[in-house]
């Protein structure tokens, strides 16, 4: 398949850290002019479906039986499915297009084929089996969705609690205020035993409470996907064998939040409450959320301030297309976000800056090491942090692609001290180089120092609808 980078816009700025970045984004347009301009395209239409018969449509173009471009097509519509999986979720894919192309996908997503992590995924959160149907293209559902608000309720004395993969934040707050508010350090991706897990949810959930007179709502911000406050499926406990994560941690936060009393409890994807927390602090809606933490977490807010029920994992979007690109030892994919905007993308790029790690270090002890470096203006260590930047300008354009977005706001660990700073400006410059009419449009900001460390816990304070305060 290398023909299809024939197709492909070469970006205008490069870091010599990567120089072999692909932009998503470059690959996905320039693959789209090629199409119109051999003035043989065909249609396709493709819809995603997920819980209660909501479905995501997206139509595009590829070249027609007669420019022999079958593997570029094959190229172009993965990485696209692929996106659009992982964006808005969903356990069906209905296709209308070129029949050859449509048996490539049903082969691609199945139980044994190229992408069958991600079938399996889809099954597991959704608890359907994952199918692809072919049709002809005018029997492919329209776009039938619907949004809900999320948060923002601010009475009464609310535990706000942020499960991270490096460490768990809690805070205690009173009428929206935070009276209190701590971080600990934990490694619940190293740990088999569950109990690992509710121990630490527990401890600081009961922190936060004795810091108050009572408790009267309880929220929670965690990596993965969750489902009337249950967990599906969270890298936060991949080392937990599938049958104690269905007896012990399916249902983790609501057991911890019985022994706080019985008070409303809610349970969203860090993402989703990124961008809750956005939307709070920037007064605006239409935001997009990105946390640079253990992975790459996001979420939407959109322009009538609702969520979407998107499932929003850009960690597994392609963020490169390039196929020599690092692979996510997760899903066994290429050019997946989670390596470009998570403290993993620090780790890839030190090396390559002449920044050597040592890899008995934790992965957040790394991290630490090369933001210190930036504090003392190590150009070395700054040049990783301009690299993140410039994948995260072009990723934005590309996320455009699929989000109506006014606003981006990147925060977690990764975004701290001075590196957030040159993430913004690379990430900025990309934008009015490269996208000028998106960078009108759109702008990119980081929260002030405090709102990096605790916004996020506070805006899952705001989750629980408390209709009486005792």
């Amino acid at each position: 398949m290398d023909n299809i980078f024939t197709y492909y816009r070469k970006p205008n700025i490069i870091s010599e850290l990567d120089p072999d970045f692909v932009p998503s984004i470059l690959g996905h347009l320039g693959f789209i002019d090629a199409v119109k301009k051999s003035n043989h395209s065909v249609d396709v239409k493709i819809s995603i479906e997920r819980t209660q018969g909501q479905k995501s449509t997206y139509q595009t173009i590829v070249f027609d039986d007669s420019q022999n471009q079958y593997e570029a097509n094959c190229f172009y519509i993965e990485r696209l499915i692929k996106s659009l999986l992982w964006i808005k979720g969903g356990w069906k894919i209905i296709y209308g297009g070129p029949l050859s192309l449509g048996n490539y996908i049903k082969e691609t997503f199945s139980k044994n084929g190229l992408r069958a992590f991600d079938v399996a995924f889809m099954s597991r959160i959704y608890e359907k089996e994952f199918i692809v149907e072919i049709k002809d293209i005018k029997d492919v559902p329209m776009t039938e969705e619907s949004t809900k608000s999320l948060g923002r309720h601010l009475n009464g004395c609310r535990i706000g609690f942020d499960a991270g993969g490096s460490d768990r934040k809690v805070s205690a707050v009173i009428d929206g205020i935070a009276i209190y508010s701590e971080e600990v350090v934990w490694h619940p991706k190293l740990e088999s035993d569950p109990a690992y897990h509710y121990q630490g949810i527990l401890e600081s959930m009961k922190n936060a409470a004795s810091k108050m007179p009572r408790v009267d709502g309880i929220g929670v911000s965690a990596a993965g996907v969750y489902i009337d406050n249950k967990a599906m499926a969270a890298s936060l406990f991949i080392k937990v064998p599938i049958d104690l994560f269905n007896q012990q941690v399916k249902n983790i936060f609501i057991n911890a939040a019985k022994e706080i009393g019985d008070v409303p409890i809610e349970v969203a994807n860090d993402g989703d409450v990124t961008a809750l927390a956005g939307a709070m602090s920037l007064e605006a809606n239409q935001v997009l959320g990105i946390a640079m933490g253990t992975s790459e977490a996001a979420g939407y807010v959109d322009k009538e301030g609702n969520i979407t029920g998107w499932l929003n994992e850009l960690a597994f979007v392609p963020a490169d297309f390039n196929k020599d690109a690092m692979i996510d030892e997760w899903s066994l994919d290429y050019g997946c976000g989670v390596k470009y905007f998570s403290q993993d993308a620090v780790i890839k790029l030190a090396p390559r800056a002449g920044i050597n790690l040592d890899q008995n270090l934790s992965p957040a002890d790394q991290l630490k090491i090369v933001q210190n470096l930036v504090e003392q203006n190590d150009e070395k260590a700054i040049r990783i942090f301009d690299t993140i930047g410039i994948y995260l300008g072009y990723n934005i354009a590309y996320y455009a692609e699929f989000y109506d977005i006014k606003h981006v706001l990147i925060l977690g660990r990764v975004t701290s001290g001075k590196g957030g700073d040159a993430i913004l400006r690379y990430a900025t410059k990309v934008l009015e180089t490269e996208f000028k009419e998106l960078a009108q449009k759109i702008k990119i900001s980081l929260p002030d120092e405090k709102n990096k460390r605790v916004g996020q816990s506070i805006a899952a304070a705001s989750l629980p609808e408390v209709k009486s305060i005792k």
